[in-house]
């Protein structure tokens, strides 16, 4: 084979290497630029509905929290769902959008979700607030696709579906996962609130913020809906 002829292969084969490096570098690029972008996004609509800072104070989402009932309708940050729909205990995804794709790291950290209502009975009137909802413990990180087993949750706080009053307008409803502030991974002891209305504290806008700072809990995730009663 003549000389020129091998140096233009290599050449050849070199150009598509160089084509193949850049391509991967540009795929992992874009993977981080989503990821990041819809991490933002979690934390941005938090402050537009004014979760941050009434219910919890500003954080930098670091994971992805899905929620979706088996009536079939998933949190959107923001979307507006019947009551009706929101009877049965919801399914959990909480995963890293960086490593979605991918088989999901052995890890013994558990995480915690809670749900809490910051407008009760009203969003204008939130003397009752906040209303705790549900705590769940025992979560581990999943693959995007793949739900949180109702079977292996802890329940701290009993499910209680969202059921707002008649003429009282959309209430916010707040999912919020949270992970041990010391990260560690031996098994968490919560405290129980003692009652549902203001999460046992007793003062009014008092909830979730409280109870996590108590347990040593930081947050790492959120989503959340609207649900009003029909009678308006």
């Amino acid at each position: 084979m003549h000389i020129s002829t091998i140096y233009m292969r290599m050449t050849l084969w070199s150009s598509l290497l160089i084509a193949s490096s850049l391509s991967i570098v540009f795929e992992a690029q874009q993977v981080l630029q989503d990821a990041a972008s819809s991490l933002a996004d979690v934390q941005h609509e938090l402050k537009i509905a004014e979760i941050i800072p009434t219910v919890i104070d500003d954080f930098a989402p670091s994971l992805l929290l899905n929620v979706t009932w088996p009536s079939d309708e998933p949190a959107e940050l923001g979307n507006t769902i019947n009551p009706k729909l929101l009877q049965k205990m919801p399914s959990l995804q909480l995963f890293d959008p960086l490593t979605s794709s991918s088989p999901v790291p052995a890890s013994d950290m558990q995480y915690t979700v809670a749900l809490t209502d910051p407008d009760a009975p009203s969003r204008d009137d939130p003397e009752w607030s906040e209303i705790c909802h549900w705590i769940a413990t025992n979560i581990h990180l999943t693959e995007s696709e793949s739900p949180i087993l109702q079977k292996d949750l802890t329940e701290v706080m009993e499910w209680k579906p969202p059921g707002p009053p008649p003429k009282t307008g959309k209430h916010r409803y707040v999912f919020l996962a949270f992970a041990p502030a010391n990260g560690t991974t031996d098994e968490l002891n919560l405290s129980k609130p003692s009652d549902r209305q203001h999460w046992g504290t007793g003062e009014e806008r008092h909830g979730v913020r409280q109870w996590a700072d108590e347990n040593g809990l930081v947050p790492v995730a959120a989503n959340f809906i609207y649900s009003q009663n029909k009678k308006q």
